[in-house]
């Protein structure tokens, strides 16, 4: 009995790794149909998470749109896709110079995109700009700018690009937000406003193309982590804001959110919340305890703050 135990455990730890196996096999597979031959735009994709999102779309067949404000960084970007691709599997990429804080040049980028590909299957609006300060130090025109980048460009984009969906009842819409879209937290006022703004016109927007097989989809991970850097220890005095805040800031790493994107668009999610287990107490405890939970917050306040900076 006890030889049988003992032989029976390797093969069911093999056994188990092969279902395992089988199973990433299937969903890489799965993800690739579910991509090959869209026209799939990204918006930001110079940065870290744009670049990881453009690596796994492109690997998947997608016909890529790559939108981002600086041309250099959007031709690295471009010969890194294309040297390690399959030529007969991918198709080349399209770059196109986009600053989503300037409204006026977002519905020619739009016009742009129609007139070459047709139609738009995937938009994945990742766009962001952040800013940190006690809100009293923030001038109106930066805040200002803020709501234009992670606001209003974003949304006037997709009010480009929508027409031609409902038309062709498909396509989805991706908001990669953050969890301070539900969340707000201290000295990030006007982020958290253009978050939550986003995720309200995403959430009812949701509702409204449901009848014509638009899929809205958001991806809110806490933050967004460097390739390299780890968080900071910050300016912060010992209080449980001070554990709170440094779990928060433990964020995701962009391969970790490119993959949950992929997955996002092959299972059309409607709403995915990528955080650990910290950031989602807060949630819960900011819904049936709000008085504790801003009394919390209110320990993290100090004199002494760091000066604004714009991300």
């Amino acid at each position: 009995m006890g030889v049988t135990a003992v032989l029976m455990l390797p093969l069911l730890l093999l056994g188990i790794s092969g279902l395992l196996f089988i199973y990433q096999e299937v969903s890489r597979l799965w993800s690739k149909s579910a991509v090959q031959n869209k026209v799939v735009v990204i918006t930001d994709a110079i940065s870290g998470l744009g670049k990881e999102c453009a690596r796994v779309f492109h690997t998947g067949g997608a016909r890529l749109v790559l939108c981002g404000k600086n041309w250099e960084r959007l031709e690295i970007l471009y010969d890194a896709l294309i040297s390690v691709a399959d030529p007969s599997k991918t198709f080349t990429p399209k770059l196109v110079l986009l600053d989503l804080s300037d409204i006026s040049c977002v519905q020619d980028v739009a016009k742009e995109v129609l007139d070459c590909y047709g139609c738009v299957d995937i938009l994945i609006n990742n766009a962001s700009m952040k800013i940190k300060g006690p809100a009293h130090k923030i001038s109106l025109e930066l805040d200002k700018k803020i709501m234009d980048a992670n606001y209003f460009g974003p949304i006037t984009l997709t009010k480009a690009l929508l027409p031609d969906m409902i038309s062709r009842r498909t396509g989805q819409i991706v908001l990669v937000n953050n969890i301070q879209g539900k969340l707000g937290i201290p000295f990030r006022t006007a982020y958290a406003a253009s978050k939550h703004a986003a995720l309200g016109f995403f959430d009812c927007l949701r509702a409204e193309v449901e009848e014509y097989d638009v899929v809205v989809s958001t991806v809110s991970p806490t933050f967004i982590r460097s390739y390299h850097i780890d968080p900071g220890q910050g300016n912060w005095e010992a209080s449980i804001w001070k554990f709170f805040f440094r779990k928060l800031t433990y964020g995701v790493h962009p391969v970790d959110v490119a993959e949950e994107v992929m997955r996002t668009v092959r299972r059309k999610k409607q709403e995915v919340f990528m955080a650990n287990p910290i950031p989602k107490a807060a949630m819960y405890i900011r819904t049936f305890f709000p008085e504790f939970f801003f009394a919390v917050v209110a320990c993290g306040v100090k004199e002494k703050l760091s000066v604004p900076e714009e991300g």
